[in-house]
């Protein structure tokens, strides 16, 4: 293992064990803190941080633009600090700092009998959310990458899969993915990330092209699962309201380009909500690149995740 994974590791664990002895309010300034020195040394994530939020909110004064960043900055910061944090309570005390709006449309979801796919992005505490949600609704099989280093990731996959959820891998996830929709069993993915795959479609996002992944709305036409988009905002006193909005309507029967389409549709909901809290996304992702090659047709994208079966 390479010197700088171990130092994190043991960063990692060294937090973990200090943030258990402090109150959730403590642990989310200190994590803004950290985020906000983060802002000011991490000179390559802040500029690609000012450059996407410079052409999201171009006409947004610099000073503004410059204020956002930091805040997100400051955010994710929080995040990791509040997750380390949330990770060490017992379920009560989790379940106990959550509120839920929308868990209806889950129970109505759910009764369909394909199970539910839920999506997010980089937003908000999505990683929070996913391990609540198994405590007030049910537990679910969340998608992932696994982190470079092996420490670290074994130390998320453990506070993922503490409240019930399992983690699928994204690499040969699709049968089982199919397996568990067909339990009736609800599958959770992250929807902002650049893709290169050939299964990635191009669809606007803040009104440019970004390459973002089918497999949901492939699956989602394939399996007739919903669809429900899920969002985790902070609230006073170091709690969490947990959101499901009301499930994305796939496109008519025959529609053309239906999975890029219903892809669109998705990503406009997510951007719906990174426009109204715009210092809770990932900006210091680059989300967009100037060639988007890597974009198939809706077609192929649909015909090379059906190939995976």
């Amino acid at each position: 293992m390479k010197l700088r994974h171990r130092i994190e590791a043991a960063l990692a664990a060294a937090t973990r064990a200090a943030v258990r002895l402090l109150p959730m309010t403590a642990v989310r300034a200190i994590g803004r803190g950290v985020g906000t020195l983060a802002y000011l040394v991490d000179a390559p994530h802040r500029r690609t941080a000012f450059e996407n939020v410079e052409h999201a909110f171009p006409g947004r004064p610099a000073a503004e633009r410059r204020a956002l960043v930091r805040s997100m900055f400051a955010h994710f910061g929080g995040l990791l600090f509040e997750l380390l944090k949330f990770g060490t309570w017992p379920r009560e005390r989790m379940v106990a700092a959550v509120e839920v709006e929308g868990e209806d449309r889950v129970r109505q979801a759910l009764a369909v009998g394909h199970g539910v796919l839920f999506f997010t992005g980089h937003f908000g505490y999505w990683e929070i959310h996913a391990i609540a949600h198994a405590l007030c609704i049910e537990p679910i099989s969340v998608l992932a990458r696994p982190l470079d280093n092996a420490r670290l990731d074994a130390m998320l996959e453990e506070i993922r899969t503490s409240t019930g959820n399992r983690v699928i891998q994204r690499r040969g996830a699709v049968r089982r993915i199919l397996r568990d929709l067909a339990s009736g069993r609800g599958i959770a993915i992250l929807i902002d990330q650049h893709l290169h795959e050939a299964d990635a479609v191009s669809v606007a996002f803040f009104q440019r092209p970004a390459a973002t992944t089918s497999a949901l709305a492939a699956l989602a036409l394939r399996t007739g699962a919903p669809v429900i988009p899920v969002f985790a905002l902070p609230l006073p006193g170091g709690r969490y309201r947990l959101i499901y909005e009301h499930a994305v309507e796939p496109p008519p029967a025959g529609t053309p380009d239906a999975v890029r389409e219903f892809t669109q549709r998705c990503t406009d909901v997510l951007e719906m909500y990174v426009r109204r809290h715009p210092d809770r996304w990932l900006w210091m992702h680059r989300r967009w690149r100037a060639h988007e090659a890597g974009a198939s047709t809706a077609a192929d994208a649909r015909s090379d995740a059906e190939a995976d079966v």
